[in-house]
Formats: structure tokens, sequence, C-alpha cells
């Protein structure tokens, strides 16, 4: 890890600004194997100006999640029919509240793709999860440049083999449940029963029990 970090730190003195917005790219392209670009903003926030640095990574790490939220897309499109009408029934609910947790997810160290995925499965429309993402991303970075670097250290050790299987395990949990639970059944209990009967009847949502 410390000569992938040797070998972006180099490229951010080199090439500065530019530098930034390329490393927070390649940190965040690869889904479930993030580098560790925030690191780099902390270094490169004392010898540029951290706002810029912050918003360019930003930016940058923006951009580079679109690959995660296009492998939830092609999730959605390898399913049957009667799987995409199932996942059709919630769109509603995910376009009004999915770009907050996008956010939530962006603005923190969280595995993010446990996240971005799925919504991009529920097919989470794409201007909303970029503006959601892109905020959360910049508020982050421009952070990140401001505070020391001992401060994030903590948030930042964790790029480890564990970490990224847990995160891809989780997202193939979370995707299994998106694709086995029964949306059209949750929304008519809703619009009937309320939350409370979605919470009653949640292992019948879920295919668990047969009511």
């Amino acid at each position: 890890m410390s000569s992938i970090l040797d070998f972006l730190v180099g490229i951010g003195v080199q090439y500065g600004y530019p530098g930034v917005l390329l490393i927070s790219v390649l940190g965040s392209a690869i889904p479930f194997l993030p580098l560790p670009y925030l690191v780099v903003v902390v270094l490169l926030g004392n010898s540029l100006n951290p706002f810029w640095v912050g918003v360019l990574a930003g930016v940058g790490a923006a951009v580079g999640k679109v690959t995660s939220y296009l492998i939830g897309r092609s999730g959605y499109r390898l399913t049957g029919e009667s799987t995409r009408r199932n996942l059709d029934a919630l769109h509603g609910f995910i376009a009004k509240y999915g770009p907050f947790g996008v956010f939530l997810f962006a603005v923190t160290p969280l595995p993010d793709d446990v996240y971005i995925v799925p919504m991009g499965m529920m097919r989470l429309p794409f201007w909303q999860f970029f503006v959601a993402n892109l905020a959360g991303k910049i508020t982050l970075s421009v952070l990140a440049a401001y505070l020391s670097r001992s401060y994030f250290s903590f948030l930042l050790g964790g790029e480890s083999l564990f970490v990224m299987v847990a995160a891809v395990s989780v997202t193939a949990v979370v995707s299994l449940v998106l694709l086995k639970a029964d949306w059209l059944l949750a929304v008519r209990i809703v619009q009937d029963e309320g939350l409370r009967g979605l919470v009653r009847r949640l292992p019948t949502i879920l295919r668990i029990k047969k009511e």
C-alpha cells in the first residue's frame, strides 16, 4: 500500500490540481477496491489551495463512482421481466429517498459501493445519483483538505482485503434481498395498512414465510 500511496503522491506533486483530479478518479473507479486518494488530498492541501484541492478531488471521486452505479444498472437489465416489474414498484420511493442515502454514504468513509450498486439496480435516476454523490464527495474532500492528516489516519487505514471482502459480501446479500422481495405486495401493504403493516408483514414481503 505504501508504494501505491507514493505513486499517487508523486502524481499529485508533479501535476498539481490536474493530478488531484486524476488520482481521485482512479481511486474511486474500481468498485470495492478504493485507493487512498484522500491521503493525497490531505497532503497536497498543505501546499495547494485546500478548497480547490477538495473540489477537484470530490468531482473526480464522483466521476469514478459512476462505474459502481452502472454495474447496478447492468444487473437490472440482466434480470427477467417479472423481476424488473417487481423492482419497478419501488422506483418512485427510491427516486424520492434514495439520493439522501447516496449523499450519506458519499460524505462519510463508509463503503459506498454497498449502497450505490443496489441504487443502480433499483434504477435511481442517474442525475439524482450523481448530484447527491458529487455533493457528498466534495464535502468530504474539502474537509479532508482542511483538516490535519492525523485526524483522517484512522479513517483511511481500513483499506484492506477484509474490508473489500466484507463490502462485496454485503452488497451481494442486499442485491439478493432486493431481487427476492415482493415489492408489489409491499407497495399495496403501505397503501392499505401503512408502515406498521409493512413492518408486521415484512417476512412475507421478503418471501421468508407465506401467509
